[in-house]
């Protein structure tokens, strides 16, 4: 599955669960939410609080993919630059390898009967 489809998969799933349990929540623990001098309904109150934790959890997936993104594009660099010093060296051997390879072959093939 692709980490966009995962994403929103995992928010849908983040969304039904906070109004299910959380109706139910404000319900059991009778808690009244006020915003300034108005009582907010519980769905209103239930539907913020999942905004904004919807919110959170899309910033620290950015955090974390361009955190791991950076380190393996780092890790490619380095390893790459390494394999291009190896080449750059050896360059001259791997060629007369190469040839000696191409000349020794042996290019008749073998037929079953």
């Amino acid at each position: 599955m692709s980490l966009f489809k995962s994403l929103i998969l995992a928010i849908i799933a983040t969304l039904v669960l906070t109004y299910m349990l959380g109706a139910s929540v404000i319900e059991l623990l009778d808690i009244d939410v006020y915003m300034g001098e108005e009582l907010i309904e519980p769905l209103k109150a239930i539907s913020i609080s999942a905004l904004v934790v919807v919110l959170l959890v899309i910033a620290g997936i950015a955090i974390v993919v361009s955190v791991f993104g950076t380190v393996i594009f780092i890790t490619m660099l380095v390893f790459g630059a390494i394999a291009m010093a190896l080449i750059g060296a050896f360059w001259p051997l791997l060629l007369v390898i190469g040839i000696i390879w191409l000349c020794s072959r042996n290019t008749q093939k073998a037929h079953c009967n």
